[in-house]
């Protein structure tokens, strides 16, 4: 949408250079959100966000205001030379960081592409092309900004058309996966295979930060698919990776951070129930937490507690 917003003010002041200058003012507001919109939905992207940070929420309003401040204060209208000469200055260099930044993001995704030859998963393609749109866009502005050619200056809506229409079978191609855009790498990567040690490393450690940070465990009703779709496998991959590398079954994982959170919950809060922890940390039933407690603790949590 902040890519619009900014193409619409191209068209207008290429085609119709008699518009109201208001609109010339909208258009270039609109690229201070394509900066954090980019560098916000690709973190989103690659960790599987579900909900939006507050902080996030609070950038978008900060740059919102500010523009709405200057554009009352400073409009096109009665001041263009100051918009042309200074203002969209800070509009561009903003974007300029928010891009960097952006890439910083997708260094391992680049890592993946240019420096170990590993093919990327369909989660991955389509942030990437996103970005790499972003590029050409931004590169096309940036060329008119210190060039002032007309001819390019349009280039960044026919690119913007363009890539649009290129970009959509990655979409459709993730909807037919049923993965909502970001969701599982093909199932038959590995085929029946274990999955090679260093990959395995490395989604172990992703597969860790995901339950640590988000304390997944804590959802009674956690299925392995909903774990596997956080970290961008399969259901299949993910059992493969727990049952024939890690040695573990899905059930026997997750109560493993279960049975750790209890014990520091007995800890910090010795007159907390039992009952009531167990609960605290995921389990649907009192039976079944005393089973897995003592099967990872070779004692029941009262003994464990006393000891």
């Amino acid at each position: 949408m902040a890519l619009s917003i900014r193409i619409g003010k191209a068209i207008l002041s290429y085609f119709h250079p008699e518009s109201p200058r208001i609109y010339l003012q909208i258009g270039l507001s609109g690229c201070f959100f394509i900066g954090p919109s980019l560098y916000y939905f690709t973190k989103a992207a690659l960790v599987q966000l579900q909900k939006t940070p507050v902080t996030w929420k609070y950038t978008f309003c900060f740059w919102f205001v500010l523009i709405v401040i200057v554009g009352l204060m400073v409009p096109y209208q009665s001041h263009p030379w100051d918009w042309n000469h200074y203002i969209v200055h800070i509009i561009y260099g903003q974007w300029v960081v928010y891009f960097a930044f952006t890439g910083w993001e997708l260094r391992s995704v680049f890592a993946k592409l240019f420096l170990s030859g590993e093919k990327l998963s369909p989660s991955e393609k389509p942030i990437l092309s996103i970005f790499a749109t972003n590029a050409v866009i931004l590169a096309a502005y940036l060329i008119v900004f210190f060039t002032s050619s007309n001819y390019i200056y349009i280039s960044g809506a026919v690119f913007f058309s363009l890539l649009i229409y290129l970009n959509i079978p990655l979409f459709v191609n993730r909807r037919k996966s049923d993965t909502a855009f970001l969701g599982n790498e093909d199932a038959e990567r590995y085929g029946n295979k274990k999955i090679i040690e260093e990959h395995a490393l490395s989604l172990t450690a992703r597969l860790h930060k995901i339950m640590t940070e988000q304390q997944l465990y804590k959802n009674p009703d956690l299925k392995l698919n909903e774990l596997a779709a956080k970290i961008n496998i399969s259901g299949h991959q993910l059992s493969q990776l727990l049952n024939d590398n890690m040695a573990r079954s899905f059930a026997v994982y997750v109560n493993e951070y279960r049975i750790n959170e209890v014990c520091e919950l007995m800890a910090r809060d010795r007159g907390m129930k039992l009952e009531a922890i167990g609960y605290e940390v995921g389990f649907n039933s009192k039976s079944t937490f005393y089973a897995a407690f003592k099967k990872h603790k070779n004692t029941t949590p009262t003994l464990y507690r006393a000891q």
